[in-house]
């Protein structure tokens, strides 16, 4: 009997399990040819979106309603940027107040919008904290003969403009400079630094040379290239425009894995919930614009392959050095480790690029605040909803207290609030912005500096230079005399990421069937269920294709290092562009080295001395605190929330002191105490000479409530802030005695002479 049952269950298995995987096939089958015609129907929406996007006259993807106030080709130098005023959502009041923001989108081969893509965008996040809001946008063609120089002057004009509409701010704008944006406004800041408040540089290469080992490919293709002769030859090609799409094929080749494969198997394998993200993506990804041959060569020229924007080495046509250590507004990287158009090298390397130490940076009062996010993409920094709702949101909301920082360099961290937060509702949001002090020594960590690899750049920018002269004396007026305008447009519109778009869209007769088609499908749509096994077949012959794309990346990336390093390292090629390969110094001066910075620095410090007994009990206290909070090695937003709340319940004492007053306060007193600690303390008296004993003690309770504001003090805090109160008490005792002029008396009080306080360094 066992074995007759045992006998039936082995002839049914193999039937039971062909009719199971047969059902199984079916159903796999009919949703692989649905997704199929639903993908396809995707594919012509954006063919179609590409070309209505194409048609506007200002293209652009933001997601805000937003009004003209400056149209650049009505400047005295017309360029095709333009300025807006972002109209908030219902619901949102904005603080007259409170500092504008201007936001600065890429011109780097896409259209305008980014910065305000989604409601949880930079844009979102200013609007969110109550900040009017600005966005510098562009057409997709530029104003023939505009230069880069054009474009700086054009947004320092958009910015006097912003500032003239906002009388009542207690700042200057800040500037939010996205990628290409980012070392755009960087350059205008440094010509005209006074137009600018806080500036917020996000996912932007300055430092081109820079790179990981192994990791950072993009900046090796100029040498491969043989410099920029390519790009004049592809300008001269588009009749003295270049097209953006080259740029964002550059972009696309870094990551072949998601060009060829992950992005377009996304869509299909979720294409019921995937359609309006990707079209959304895509509007801004296919939105090509152009720039003119002057303007792409010069980026090509100084900043890809010649690097001078990170040393000072570019001067404008009247004569103006363009040196960032003239900007005197804080500097706000935002940078990624999962960023491979913009890693952090290149984002950070003009630090130890101008700056040899700490000194040099707070010898030029310049304040650099990074932050460095561990895997988030390029193009993450700026569209992402989780760094809208993170990152941004708490930069933007505590844009004062980044704007008061002392000279220095730090690390933005956000910690999350929790039941351990002391005095949470002193800080916005769902964290704690924590700035920690760091050195150039930490920045240099991150950059990686390396000789021998700055010097095979250098023999690249002077080869690009040698090859440029050729094109341009023995081609380039041949190909100029052979393109037309109208021969420009067409090979314009047979760029291999223009033909996809035009192809799929409805202006091909062979896609007029997918639309009916398409909409029978979502009618009777039947998604295979999730347990299918052939739909897990699916998933690993997608990972098993991303794999081998990655590996092929990663080879092809390889090659191209060691082929670079093997040509431009060779003493033969460096000998012929004009460099000893032997010598073993920096192949140009570091801007730190020069025997004008070093008079400068000798200048400052014989100024700042002549400051040190200048001021009242309002530098006394900025003096002390910065005293007391120096041993911490960091500070957050609390401790400076807590200072603005104090200033409001003591309004008679301190509502006359603006946020500039403070600021400028701060900065004083701050590089006071680090040129001479010891003395800058020694001479608290002297500032406290004209208080009253009530102003003395008020001082003293408030700047215990500040130095406490975020947690228990350490053992050298706690001494420094028991030296602070020995000088207050000495101060107050004197106050108290002070001899008052009497009728007819004229002159100032006569104050007995007092020790210096016991144990202060």
């Amino acid at each position: 009997m066992n074995l007759q049952r045992t006998l039936e269950r082995t002839l049914d298995r193999p039937t039971s399990q062909s009719v199971n995987f047969a059902n199984a096939a079916y159903e796999y089958a009919i949703d692989l040819w649905q997704r199929g015609l639903l993908y396809a129907d995707v594919m012509r929406e954006r063919g179609n979106q590409y070309l209505e996007h194409l048609a506007q006259v200002t293209p652009n993807v933001l997601s805000f309603e937003a009004e003209v106030v400056m149209f650049g080709p009505t400047l005295e130098r017309p360029v095709n940027y333009g300025l807006a005023r972002v109209i908030p959502p219902e619901g949102v009041e904005i603080d007259p107040r409170k500092r504008p923001f201007v936001v600065v989108d890429p011109r780097a081969g896409h259209g305008p919008g980014i910065g305000g893509f989604k409601a949880d965008s930079e844009i979102g996040a200013a609007l969110g904290a109550g900040h009017p809001c600005y966005i510098v946008g562009f057409t997709p063609d530029p104003v023939p003969g505009q230069t880069v120089e054009d474009v700086m002057r054009a947004e320092a004009a958009f910015l006097e403009r912003v500032i003239a509409l906002h009388p009542e701010s207690e700042g200057k704008p800040v500037v939010i400079g996205n990628c290409q944006a980012g070392w755009q406004i960087l350059m205008t800041a440094a010509v005209r630094p006074e137009l600018f408040g806080p500036i917020i540089v996000a996912g932007s290469p300055v430092s081109y040379w820079a790179g990981w080992p192994g990791r950072n490919p993009m900046r090796y293709s100029g040498g491969l290239l043989g410099g920029s002769w390519l790009t004049a030859l592809t300008s001269d090609l588009g009749a003295g425009r270049f097209d953006g799409a080259w740029l964002v094929q550059n972009f696309e080749n870094l990551n072949p894995t998601n060009t060829l494969w992950t992005k377009q198997y996304n869509l299909f394998s979720k294409v019921d919930t995937e359609r309006e993200r990707y079209l959304a993506f895509e509007k801004y990804w296919g939105g090509h614009v152009f720039l003119n041959d002057v303007e792409i060569q010069y980026i090509v020229d100084n900043l890809f392959i010649g690097n001078k924007l990170s040393t000072a080495g570019l001067v404008t046509s009247d004569g103006i050095r363009i040196d960032l250590r003239n900007i005197q507004s804080p500097i706000l990287v935002f940078c990624s480790k999962g960023d491979n158009i913009s890693p952090p090298p290149q984002a950070l390397g003009w630090i130890t690029d101008l700056y040899r130490d700490d000194e040099d940076v707070r010898a030029h009062n310049q304040t650099i605040i990074y932050a460095l996010h561990d895997s988030i993409g390029h193009l993450g920094i700026f569209v992402s909803s989780s760094v809208g709702r993170k990152e941004h949101k708490e930069f933007e909301a505590n844009i004062d207290f980044v704007d008061v920082l002392p000279s220095g360099i730090y690390q933005a961290e956000l910690r999350e609030k929790g039941p351990d937060t002391l005095n949470p509702d002193l800080a916005y949001g769902d964290y704690v912005l924590s700035l920690e002090r760091r050195s150039v020594a930490d920045v240099r960590e991150i950059v990686r500096p390396d000789l021998e690899s700055d010097r095979r750049f250098a023999a690249v920018a002077r080869i690009s230079e040698i090859n440029l002269s050729l094109y341009r004396s023995f081609v380039q007026p041949w190909v100029r005399a052979s393109i037309t305008p109208q021969l420009a447009h067409h090979l314009a519109r047979l760029h291999p990421l223009r033909v996809p778009y035009e192809l799929a869209s409805d202006r091909n007769p062979g896609t007029g069937w997918i639309a009916g088609e398409a909409q029978k499908v979502r009618e009777r749509r039947e998604p295979v269920a999730s347990d299918n096994p052939l739909l897990h077949q699916q998933e690993r012959i997608s990972q098993a294709v991303e794999a081998s794309l990655d590996q092929w990346r990663v080879w092809r990336d390889n090659m191209y290092e060691q082929t670079f390093n093997i040509i431009y390292g060779s003493p033969w090629v460096q000998a012929w562009a004009g460099m000893n390969a032997r010598d073993t110094s920096e192949p140009r001066q570091h801007p730190g080295d020069t025997p004008e910075h070093q008079a400068f620095r000798a200048a400052e410090a014989d100024r700042l001395r002549r400051e040190m007994t200048k001021g009242s009990l309002f530098e006394a206290g900025v003096r002390a605190l910065y005293y007391i909070g120096d041993s911490l090695g960091w500070v957050d937003e609390r401790g400076f929330n807590l200072i603005r709340q104090l200033r409001e319940e003591n309004g008679a004492n301190f509502s006359t002191i603006s946020l500039a007053e403070f600021k400028q306060a701060i900065r004083q007193q701050a590089r006071l105490m680090r040129l001479d600690a010891a003395a800058a303390i020694a001479a608290l008296p002297q500032l406290l000479s004209r208080a009253t004993p009530a102003d003395i003690e008020l001082l003293g309770s408030m700047l215990e409530r500040v130095v406490t504001a975020i947690g228990p003090l350490d053992a050298a805090a706690q001494v420094r802030l028991r030296n602070v109160r020995t000088v207050l008490t000495d101060a107050m005792r004197q106050a108290t005695n002070v001899i008052r002029p009497g009728p007819g008396v004229v002159g100032p009080a006569v104050i007995r002479k007092r020790k210096r306080p016991q144990g202060v360094s």
